[in-house]
C-alpha cells in the first residue's frame, strides 16, 4: 500500500487482566513485524482493567490515573525504539469509553492526558503524543454522549494543547463524500437515491468529514496556529457484495465499492492539500477477513473483503501518490 505508519489499538485489560499477570505475547509479534519492515507504529492505548476501577468494567479510565501511566511506562520500556506515537485513549466523549463517577468531563480527560504525556515524554521526547480522538456525535445529553465540538472547546480551554503534539480526530464518512459540508448535504446528488437519510433529512455537523476536520482545525489553530490534527480513524463503509450489513450502519448500503475507493483517496488528497493534518490512519486494512462476517461493524470499512480479496479501495490507495 506504500504507507510508512500503522495504527494498532492496544487493549490494556488484555495485557494486564490482574495486577500480576502480563500477556504481552498478544502484541509482541506485531511490534516485531512492524519494526522489521521499517514501519512507524502508533499504539492507541485503551481500556482499563476492571481491577483498577471501583465500579468495575473496562469502559473508562482507572480510578487512579497512575495505573495507566505505569502501564505506559512498562509498554515503552518493553518496545523501546519500536513505538513511535501513542494516542491517549479513544472517544472519551462517550460513556461507553469514559464511564466515571464524574461523568463525561473534558477537564478530567485533560488531567489524564497531562499525566500520560509527562510519562511518555520522560521515556522519549521524540515520541508523538496524540490526544484521544473524539467521536463525532449529534447527541449531547452530557451523560451518555457529549457533542464533540463542545467537548473540544472545553478541553482546549482546560489546556489540552499543552499536553499533546497532535489533536486526535475521527470520522467514518457515512454516505456523503469527504468534500461535502454538512449544510450542503441535502442538495448533494447522493440525496436522490440514499437509503440512509440522516445527512440529507437531518443535517448536522457530525455527518460531515469536511465540516468535522475543518472545524477541529479552526478551533485548535485559533489557539496555536502551528498545531495540527492526527486523524486516527477515518473511512467509508460499503456493503456492496454482501447480503447483510451491521445493524445501525444502514449507510453502508449507499456506498458502492467504487465510491468507497474514490472517497478514501479524495479524503487523503484533501487532508494533504489543506495542510491541517499531520498523520491520517485509514480504518481499516484487514478486518474484512478477520471479523465475524458482514454484520461485524468494522468489516464493511475494510479494504479487504471477507474472503481476503482486495476491494477496489485497496488498489486505489496503493496507487495513490504518497508525500515524501
Amino acid at each position: 500500500l506504500g504507507f510508512d505508519w500503522v495504527k494498532v489499538q492496544l487493549e490494556w485489560p488484555i495485557v494486564q487482566p490482574d495486577p500480576e499477570t502480563r500477556q504481552w505475547f498478544f502484541y509482541d509479534g506485531l511490534v516485531d513485524e512492524a519494526s522489521a519492515h521499517g514501519l512507524n507504529l502508533m499504539f492507541s492505548v485503551v481500556g482499563a482493567p476492571a481491577w483498577t476501577r471501583a465500579a468495575g468494567g473496562e469502559n473508562g479510565p482507572p480510578d487512579d490515573y497512575t495505573h495507566y501511566t505505569n502501564f505506559l511506562d512498562e509498554m515503552l520500556d518493553r518496545y523501546d525504539g519500536k513505538v513511535h506515537s501513542v494516542e491517549v485513549w479513544n472517544e472519551q466523549n462517550l460513556d461507553r469509553e469514559w464511564a466515571t463517577p464524574q461523568g463525561l468531563s473534558p477537564a478530567s480527560y485533560v488531567q489524564f492526558l497531562a499525566q500520560a504525556n509527562e510519562t511518555i515524554k520522560a521515556h522519549d521526547p521524540n515520541l508523538i503524543v496524540i490526544s484521544g480522538a473524539l467521536a463525532p456525535t449529534g447527541i449531547h445529553d452530557g451523560v451518555t454522549s457529549y457533542d464533540d465540538f463542545l467537548y473540544l472547546d472545553e478541553a482546549l480551554a482546560a489546556g489540552l494543547l499543552n499536553h499533546a503534539d497532535c489533536v486526535g480526530a475521527h470520522h467514518n464518512g457515512y454516505n456523503i463524500g469527504p468534500n461535502v459540508p454538512y449544510e450542503a448535504a441535502p442538495a448533494d446528488p447522493e440525496a436522490a437515491t440514499a437509503i440512509f437519510r440522516g445527512p440529507f433529512d437531518n443535517p448536522h455537523h457530525s455527518w460531515s468529514f469536511k465540516t468535522t476536520i475543518d472545524t477541529y482545525a479552526q478551533k485548535v489553530q485559533a489557539i496555536d496556529p502551528n498545531k495540527k490534527l492526527c486523524v486516527t480513524e477515518f473511512g467509508w463503509a460499503s456493503s456492496e457484495g454482501y447480503d447483510e450489513f451491521p445493524p445501525g450502519f444502514e449507510f453502508a448500503q449507499d456506498n458502492t465499492l467504487e465510491e468507497q475507493a474514490q472517497f478514501i483517496v479524495q479524503a487523503y488528497q484533501q487532508m494533504h492539500d489543506e495542510g491541517n493534518v499531520w498523520l491520517a490512519f485509514l480504518f481499516n486494512y484487514d478486518f474484512g477477513n478477520k471479523g465475524n462476517g458482514p454484520t461485524d461493524d468494522p468489516v464493511p470499512y475494510s479494504v479487504i473483503d471477507t474472503s481476503g480479496i482486495p476491494r477496489p479501495a485497496f488498489g486505489a490507495v496503493g496507487e495513490m501518490p504518497k508525500p515524501e
